[in-house]
């Protein structure tokens, strides 16, 4: 039974998907990172669903894009967005880590945050309007899903910045080992996947998603020493948009 709360946490946690309400138990939460990849997995099916369904319509290019986009937002209710823009705050403070921990918890929006978010989905919707409506959305749905993975396995794995807050405590009640090959296992499943749709691309996907995982990594561990839950939703956004941008490049050379 606790597996399946651990299911419902984390699609109560990380979606807008309505979910049965009940006090959360510290047995309840040892599985919710091995999950949280399948809110992706919904994003992906959604996406491909809009395919579909704009195809039928017959809806212009930029109708497909700017709908595509939103919907991984609409669907998550934005809460790697919120991450994404605090870590920009917070990184481009150039303050020290305690300072930027600080930012980090801050309701507020700065300057850096807007001016980032804008041109990150000015080159998302730059790079969507690109891709044709099957050949390499099959990809794209399935990178909403890789994205949570690598997330998930930076919060099992890597060490946090503080010893509070939603990210150490799902770190630190999680069945780690069990949730780390649960998640490798469906690294593997989900990249075949990937490699089936085109060798090609698919391994400049999976490049990319890997040296983005790795950066973040890096890049938290230099500004606050570990990573935080603000900073794990950053790196869902920046994954998908490298993602995004890797199959508009592939579109347009394959095309030609």
């Amino acid at each position: 039974m606790s597996v399946i709360k651990s299911c419902m946490i984390a699609f109560s946690m990380y979606s807008k998907i309505p979910m049965p309400q009940f006090p959360w138990k510290d047995k309840d939460m040892r599985y919710v990172m091995l999950f949280f990849p399948w809110v992706g997995m919904v994003i992906g099916g959604f996406t491909l669903l809009w395919t579909w369904a704009a195809a039928r319509l017959g809806c212009g290019n930029v109708c497909f894009a700017l709908v595509g986009t939103a919907l991984p937002v609409l669907i998550s209710g934005g809460i790697h967005v919120d991450g994404f823009m605090d870590t920009m705050d917070a990184f481009h403070s150039y303050q020290e880590k305690e300072k930027k921990l600080e930012i980090l918890k801050d309701s507020h929006i700065g300057a850096f945050s807007v001016i980032s978010l804008l041109v990150y989905y000015l080159i998302y919707v730059a790079a969507y309007l690109q891709l044709d409506r099957w050949g390499m959305v099959m990809i794209l749905a399935a990178g909403f899903y890789l994205s949570r993975i690598f997330s998930a396995l930076g919060v099992v794995s890597l060490k946090c910045a503080k010893q509070d807050g939603l990210v150490y405590l799902f770190s630190d009640k999680a069945q780690e080992w069990t949730v780390r090959i649960g998640l490798i296992l469906q690294l593997i499943l989900c990249a075949a996947f990937i490699l089936w749709q085109s060798l090609l691309v698919g391994s400049a996907v999976l490049l990319g998603a890997l040296l983005t995982f790795v950066y973040y990594w890096y890049r938290s561990y230099r500004e606050l020493d570990g990573i935080t839950g603000d900073t794990a939703g950053y790196f869902v956004v920046l994954c998908e948009g490298i993602i995004v941008v890797i199959l508009a490049v592939f579109t347009r050379i394959l095309g030609g």
